[in-house]
């Protein structure tokens, strides 16, 4: 299915994923019945968004020990990708700082505000278990005594 860009009299621009022949959707914004209008030039393949901050090498040994040319590349690419998520912010992603990014966190890196997996594990709450029976208040006015 081809996506065509439609215009209708009340102003309203969009596109829409649409079968070929079949009719024009109704107007997003005031249910009127647009016209398709001309797309603009497309090239071959697709574009790429370029590397979000969480893609992009964090150490040393990830830009090739500081290699010139490569640093130099990605600094072009964050550039680009920053103008992209600048025009659309849903691109950015979760912009929480990472506070750890190797190791067991290479993967999913933990960010600020994430609950660190394993943390007190050895003593705290909220993972399953108790910490022993707590008795109850003798039902005799607290004198410990059984009531006769």
């Amino acid at each position: 299915m081809p996506i065509y860009v439609y215009r209708c009299d009340c102003g309203e621009r969009f596109e829409r994923l649409v079968g070929i022949g079949a009719p024009a959707p109704g107007c997003p914004a005031c249910g009127g019945t647009p016209q398709k209008i001309p797309a603009g030039p497309s090239l071959l393949g697709q574009a790429g968004t370029g590397l979000a901050k969480e893609q992009m090498p964090q150490t040393w040994r990830g830009t090739y020990n500081g290699d010139r040319e490569y640093v130099t590349g990605l600094r072009r690419q964050w550039d680009e990708r920053q103008r992209l998520e600048a025009k659309h912010p849903e691109l950015a992603g979760d912009q929480r700082p990472i506070i750890a990014h190797e190791g067991r966190f290479h993967g999913a890196p933990l960010r600020a505000g994430d609950p660190v997996p394993g943390a007190g594990h050895g003593h705290g709450h909220g993972h399953g278990h108790g910490h022993g029976h707590v008795p109850e208040k003798p039902s005799d006015g607290g004198s410990g005594k059984p009531r006769s």
